[in-house]
């Protein structure tokens, strides 16, 4: 019941936005990023800013659409409604409370020095992993793998990363492929192991010169770019400590609250 209650404050308390992005303006209502994720919560982890400019644009249409809705729905008179009475009601004393702990979260605060004693103390969890970006051509087997290889090997530099692109839009089997194989950044952990262990052993501007095998099939890989892991500074990770300290000092408040509540209130379990 605790992780339930926290869990939902959690997600109220990040869910403040006080310079909330306007997108539209349907009949003088404003359309923020309040009515985006509202859209977007059967995309867990989609933000409207990262998505492909056509999926923004309809996703910008619904909420518009959803907006104008709303706004016929009150002008029809439906909260006049029993229902709709019945249902505020119901949802009171949760809005009174998720006020009521976002007001508590706000007023904690966090000293300089509790953060650099939790970063101190904690210095040696405070690490950038490794990481690499890398384009990669994936095809079905090794011989075709070997070809390709035979055709980049005596390449470099500009030649190397232009004919590599160029071969990865028209060879290989994979999703990136029409990118031109290309991956980003990432770590070892988000790559299968024998990827990983060829691209991670590569210097800058080269590729393997043997496939890489791996479930998906056969991978010629190019690294393009190649970070060694380091810890990360104060600076970096002072927001995401003082965030940590208050929410863990708000959980004690909240908690001891609840506690004090309870000696003094008539509870029957049935």
């Amino acid at each position: 019941m605790k992780k339930v209650l926290f869990a939902s404050v959690v997600a109220a308390i990040l869910g403040v936005n006080l310079n909330a992005a306007i997108y539209a303006t349907v009949n003088g209502q404003d359309v923020t990023d309040k009515d985006m994720r509202v859209l977007l919560r059967s995309m867990p982890g989609a933000k409207y800013e990262q998505l492909p400019p056509a999926t923004q644009k309809k996703v910008l249409e619904q909420a518009i659409e959803r907006k104008l809705l709303a706004q016929n729905a009150v002008k029809s008179g439906i909260e006049s409604k029993p229902e709709f009475k019945k249902a505020i009601e119901s949802i009171k004393s949760d809005l009174a409370l998720e006020l009521w702990m976002k007001k508590i979260f706000a007023d904690m605060s966090v000293t300089e020095k509790e953060i650099k004693t939790f970063f101190n103390k904690n210095a040696d969890k405070f690490v950038k992993p490794s990481r690499a970006k890398a384009r990669h051509i994936l095809v079905k087997t090794e011989k075709e793998a070997k070809a390709i290889i035979n055709e980049l090997k005596n390449l470099k530099g500009d030649a190397l990363s232009k004919k590599f692109i160029e071969l990865a839009k028209t060879k290989s089997t994979g999703p990136s492929g029409k990118s031109g194989g290309e991956l980003g950044w990432f770590n070892k952990r988000q790559m299968v192991k024998p990827f990983s262990d060829a691209a991670f052993a590569l210097k800058k501007g080269t590729m393997t010169m043997s496939p890489v095998k791996t479930q998906f099939g056969y991978h010629v890989i190019y690294l393009e770019d190649k970070e060694i892991g380091k810890k990360a500074t104060l600076a970096e990770v002072k927001p995401q400590i003082e965030n940590s300290l208050k929410m863990e000092k708000f959980r004690k408040k909240v908690a001891a609250k609840a506690k004090e509540l309870k000696k003094g209130a008539k509870v029957t379990i049935k």
